[in-house]
């Protein structure tokens, strides 16, 4: 599994992280199974947030239910998680990141979190706040590193006002075919050209110039939540042709591409992997280790639809 140390931090993680959120169904048993198969598949990098499940925390409890590790296993492992989603509003205020990471440590029955990202952007945010919430958690032990989800540059910049700790992480949206970040810089200045609108304000250049480490969520859909674009043949014939010729060259599967297609970007971006199958889940992570040549990850691009101007 392709590793990569975290930008300002001592955490050597791996590429793909396996993301907790669909787990709240399952047995015990079952989550254990999971995590290791993910552990043998070379995955050391956890994902949680706390409104992952029916109820605040539910998904966080049922991996520390079921999940025991020892000083040494959890040393090795990076366990990350999210806050700032309530219920019809979003939420960073000092009592609430506070309240939500204690209860966030109590669920997962750990002392500490490798990593804590601000969850959507609050507009509301007073980034004072957010800095005294972040100075608490970090001297209390609790917290060892920060980062956000789903910011834009300005957003970021807003909250590195007042945020004295590195900020080394954005969680986005990212797909072959959800790519705005990607494409819109391909064609830079092209009336006209739907691609050409930057709904990310330059996420992907920011990232690379201030040591951000980018994770991509939902890696095999289509748009938002619109469904997955492999085996797609009706919306996604010809890409899903060149993806199957891919997965025969590099003998890995389908999905396998299409993460190779994410790690590939020399912004290091690691991929989130949401599913609860392990099979599943070892086919996908092994395109980490997938060396797509430049002209291959061009025609994937082109094939997805995108334009080279």
């Amino acid at each position: 599994m392709k590793s990569q140390t975290l930008p300002n931090t001592n955490l050597e993680t791996s590429s793909i992280l396996l993301g907790l959120m669909r787990i709240s169904s399952m047995t015990d048993a079952d989550i254990r199974s999971l995590v290791g198969g993910a552990r043998d598949a070379g995955i050391n990098f956890f994902d949680h947030a706390d409104i992952y499940g029916a109820e605040p925390h539910e998904c966080e409890k049922r991996f520390g239910d079921a999940v025991t590790f020892s000083a040494a296993e959890r040393a090795a492992v990076t366990i990350q998680s999210k806050v700032g989603i309530r219920s019809g509003f979003w939420d960073f205020s000092t009592e609430h990141i506070l309240r939500s990471v204690d209860e966030s440590l109590a669920a997962l029955q750990t002392d500490y979190l490798d990593l804590l990202l601000l969850h959507r952007p609050d507009t509301l945010v007073e980034p004072d706040e957010v800095a005294a919430a972040f100075d608490e958690l970090q001297s209390a032990g609790k917290v060892r590193n920060f980062g956000v989800s789903n910011h834009t540059p300005g957003q970021i910049e807003l909250l590195k006002s007042s945020v004295r700790q590195p900020l080394i992480v954005n969680q986005v949206q990212l797909s072959l075919t959800h790519a705005p970040m990607i494409t819109a810089g391909m064609s830079a200045n092209m009336a006209g050209l739907e691609q050409s609108v930057d709904r990310g304000n330059g996420i992907i250049d920011h990232a690379r110039l201030n040591g951000i480490t980018l994770q991509a969520w939902s890696p095999f859909q289509r748009g938002f939540f619109d469904g997955i674009f492999l085996g797609d043949r009706e919306t996604y014939s010809a890409l899903n042709d060149v993806i199957d010729e891919l997965a025969v060259k590099y003998e890995v599967t389908p999905a396998a591409i299409a993460v190779a297609w994410i790690t590939r970007h020399p912004a290091n971006i690691q991929v989130v992997l949401g599913t609860t199958n392990i099979s599943h889940m070892t086919d996908a992570a092994a395109g980490a280790d997938v060396p797509l040549t430049r002209p291959e990850w061009y025609r994937l691009f082109t094939s997805a639809g995108h334009v080279l101007p």
